[in-house]
């Protein structure tokens, strides 16, 4: 591996050999290497290794606590009695819900933020099972993010049992509502602004991260018009008949791959009864785009369909906007100190890491305050928010072991 690795430094410096960017990957990489190689460290990592059962175990019954959006006190409660074992320095809620453990340093290093959502997707009521066949667990929400929660109960444990002191302040932060509004890290980042150094958010990934977000805008668009009786006069239609029109526009409209842009039609409502014409028929749009222009063309696209297909059936639109967050990032972050830092972490594990800028987590809640951040993840998976997802269970060890790194690289130790 150190052989790999050092070959990588020399291929990045040959490549370019007049760039500064090059060689400080080179120095990152030598330095993150040098850490790795720490008897403490050894000793963190060994303790992974020993309690592979045991985080499995801790895994499966965090996954199976159910934890709507904005219900997720009994998994916290759960996170919560975990931690008190912990000798943390600070354990508390804060004005969101949001669980936030502090494991502070010896002084003299930056605050650094980790954070893993509590929520998932899935329906209040929903009783969880995970079952594991071929190497793989599968139950809803194994992946996101719980996968990353137990890394980072992990890590604490095994800082604690290897003795490690950092100089900066690792704050571990269970956050609520990732998957809705962002409210959790959106209020976390509001309030302590001023003391986050930088912010890593484990959410999706883990060969590589993302250091940007991706913007995203939902919307619920709505045709209104009379109604009346299946057997009334037509016109006037039912409002479902512009709404079908303009969906099969929207999705003939072009979403460009670069810069990376995704538009979905996913919720769709009409009339509540068989025997009537829709007097309010809706559907949502989420549309994302790592570039803002191109968020605010699709938008205008989009708002000539609505009115053409409504002015053809005598219709009215509304438009409700359920949420936006424009595209998040900071010039010049790609070589930012975090993400060059990340990225020699991950080489030193032995990744090549994609590293991209369409981040959609709560990384964009710091990005947006100025706060240096990105996203990565401690294991590969599937299926995301569906009933079939599915994560490797071997690798989560070692991204565990990436995580543990990238703390110890951040925070620094003396």
């Amino acid at each position: 591996m150190r052989r790999l690795i050092s070959l990588i430094a020399v291929l990045l410096l040959a490549t370019t050999p007049a760039s500064a960017q090059v060689k400080s990957v080179a120095q990152y990489i030598e330095q993150v290497q040098a850490l790795s190689r720490r008897a403490e460290v050894k000793a963190a990592d060994d303790y992974i290794d020993r309690n592979h059962e045991s985080i499995l175990h801790e895994w499966i019954a965090i996954t199976e606590i159910n934890a709507p959006s904005g219900q997720e006190q009994p998994r916290a409660k759960y996170i919560e009695n975990l931690l008190r074992k912990y000798h943390l320095d600070d354990l508390h809620y804060d004005s969101a819900g949001n669980l936030i453990a502090v494991r502070k340093g010896t002084g003299g290093g930056p605050a650094i933020v980790f954070d893993a959502h509590l929520d998932t997707v899935f329906q209040p009521g929903l009783q969880i099972k995970a079952t594991i066949r071929d190497g793989k667990i599968y139950a809803p929400g194994i992946g996101d993010d719980t996968r990353n929660i137990e890394a980072l109960l992990a890590t604490i444990r095994a800082l604690n049992e290897a003795k490690i002191k950092t100089r900066g302040d690792l704050v571990f932060v269970f956050t609520v509502q990732e998957e809705t509004t962002m409210n959790g890290a959106k209020a976390y980042v509001s309030e302590n602004k001023a003391k986050i150094d930088q912010y890593i958010a484990l959410d999706g990934g883990y060969e590589g991260f993302t250091y940007a977000g991706i913007g995203i805008n939902w919307y619920r668009h709505h045709f209104t018009g009379p109604g009346g009786h299946t057997r009334s006069q037509t016109p006037p239609y039912s409002a479902s008949l512009p709404l079908a029109r303009a969906i099969d526009r929207i999705y003939q409209l072009r979403v460009p791959r670069n810069p990376s842009s995704n538009l979905n039609i996913g919720m769709l409502g009409g009339s509540e009864v068989v025997n009537a014409k829709a007097a309010d028929a809706w559907f949502t749009v989420d549309l994302r785009s790592t570039n803002n222009e191109v968020i605010a063309d699709l938008e205008k696209q989009i708002q000539t369909i609505l009115n053409e297909e409504a002015a053809r059936v005598g219709m009215k639109v509304k438009t409700d906007v359920i949420g936006a967050s424009p595209a998040a990032f900071i010039p010049g972050h790609r070589e930012s100190y975090l993400v060059r830092i990340s990225e020699a972490v991950h080489r030193v594990m032995g990744f090549d890491p994609p590293i991209g800028n369409a981040g959609s987590n709560n990384s964009s809640a710091a990005l947006h305050a100025g706060i240096s951040s990105i996203s990565t993840g401690a294991g590969p998976c599937e299926a995301s928010h569906s009933l079939a997802e599915n994560c490797e269970i071997e690798p989560l060890y070692k991204g565990i072991k990436k995580v543990l790194l990238l703390e110890i690289a951040l925070a620094g130790v003396e």
